[in-house]
């Protein structure tokens, strides 16, 4: 395999030990597999080269691409996922109790009622910082997604708690790069709760020439804030908006951009370290030699 993404889940596991045992344990059904598995203190158990592939994506598509375990390399973060109430307490679907320091409530960005989900240890997530760095940097990867981008509806993963739009900004290098500006094509384009034509509508339709700004794109449908109206955010139809200055069929970027509507609950950026202009201009000029520009998919 000659991988081209980052996939990053949690394990919904009981520790980092019992996820790697797990993951190396042949089943009668359901085997899964992962390159990495990234513990709560820290530690990193790579489990298979980084040029094999492993099943850890399952059914999932994103950028033209369908079946992303032969197309990316895998991080599960020992961390036990979307937890529930169980009287004053916050509980595992495996029934461990989970102080309210390590809860946090939130919405997922995909839908749904604000939930507790179990948050990720500070050394947690600046250790997936840096193995995504020098994986993205070493592969010349395009993206650090989710699992839960590559397969919206089946998996939730990493979750609201684990903050995915700014860990993505700082390994791609883009946390202070202008969101790009994009135009409505479609006479009339709804703009929607979230990334589907089930959700209900946050505003009246946008009329034909309406500028936007690309706050993350995905496959079918991008996170966009209306210029003129700063207080409506929401989802568009990919194929109804076109960038400003470009042609009708320019393609959307792959990778998310950090803007105001970013749906990570209370991410501190001062735990990042931060990169040189010069360190983020050679990253962003070595990842456009090795990649190719992709297209949107409606």
């Amino acid at each position: 395999m000659a991988p081209s993404y980052l996939i990053l889940h949690y394990t919904a596991g009981r520790s980092l030990e019992s996820s790697v045992e797990s993951l190396c344990t042949r089943k009668p059904s359901g085997n899964a597999s992962a390159h990495v598995v990234l513990g709560r203190d820290g530690r990193i158990v790579q489990l298979a080269p980084f040029n094999v592939v492993t099943w850890h994506a399952g059914v999932s598509q994103w950028a033209g691409l369908v079946g992303l375990n032969s197309h990316s390399i895998g991080i599960e973060m020992d961390n036990a996922g979307l937890l529930k109430r169980v009287g004053n307490q916050y509980q595992a679907w495996f029934a461990k109790v989970y102080p309210d320091d390590e809860v946090t409530l939130a919405a997922h960005r995909n839908g749904g009622p604000i939930s507790p989900w179990h948050a990720y240890s500070e050394v947690q997530i600046e250790r997936a910082i840096e193995l995504a760095e020098l994986l993205v940097d070493h592969y010349g990867l395009q993206d650090v997604l989710g699992h839960e981008d590559i397969a919206p509806g089946r998996k939730i993963d990493p979750g609201p708690a684990f903050p995915l739009t700014a860990v993505r900004s700082r390994v791609l290098g883009r946390e202070h790069d202008e969101p790009p500006r994009y135009v409505v094509t479609a006479s009339n384009l709804n703009i929607r709760k979230g990334p589907d034509a089930s959700f209900e509508r946050v505003a009246a339709a946008l009329k034909n020439g309406t500028e936007l700004l690309l706050l993350e794109a995905r496959d079918r449908w991008s996170l966009v804030q209306v210029i003129v109206d700063p207080e409506v955010e929401g989802w568009v139809s990919n194929p109804y908006i076109k960038p400003v200055g470009g042609g009708r069929d320019a393609a959307l970027p792959r990778f998310t951009v950090a803007g105001p509507a970013s749906t990570d609950p209370t991410f501190a950026p001062t735990r990042l370290k931060k990169r040189s202009a010069k360190g983020k201009a050679g990253k962003r000029a070595r990842r456009a030699r090795k990649s190719d520009p992709g297209t949107g998919h409606a």
